[in-house]
């Protein structure tokens, strides 16, 4: 339980420390108002959870989809091409979650559509 709350505690910092550097640009641009300044923060920040948590359940799915595959091949030698070909579908499904991600955290960076009522 200890590991888990260091560990929790250093992945907020870092993501706090990299977002306010991140937001400072738009300080040092002459932009002092912030309300920018912590709406360019969000959505650093925003975006960072969004890859971070889609890829973290992605690649657990990816990681026990293999294994029950090598599993499932383990006990059974002869239906070893059905299984690949089963499990290359689930993991290209598997990744698409993963892009998606991509893409929410890509809209939230650069064509976030309150970027113009907010950054004017």
């Amino acid at each position: 339980m200890r590991r888990l709350k260091i560990f929790v505690f250093t992945a907020l910092m870092l993501l706090t420390a990299s977002t306010i550097s991140l937001a400072a640009d738009v300080v040092v641009a002459g932009q002092t108002d912030w309300t920018k300044v912590i709406f360019v923060a969000a959505a650093i920040l925003g975006a960072g959870l969004c890859m971070g948590l889609g890829t973290l359940g992605t690649g657990l799915g990816m990681g026990k989809a293999t294994a029950g595959a090598a599993e499932a091949v383990g006990r059974n030698p002869e239906a070893q091409g059905k299984i690949m070909l089963t499990m290359m579908v689930g993991l290209a499904m598997t990744e698409s979650i993963a892009i998606y991600a991509l893409v929410v955290s890509l809209i939230i960076l650069y064509a976030n559509p309150f970027k113009a009522i907010i950054l004017g």
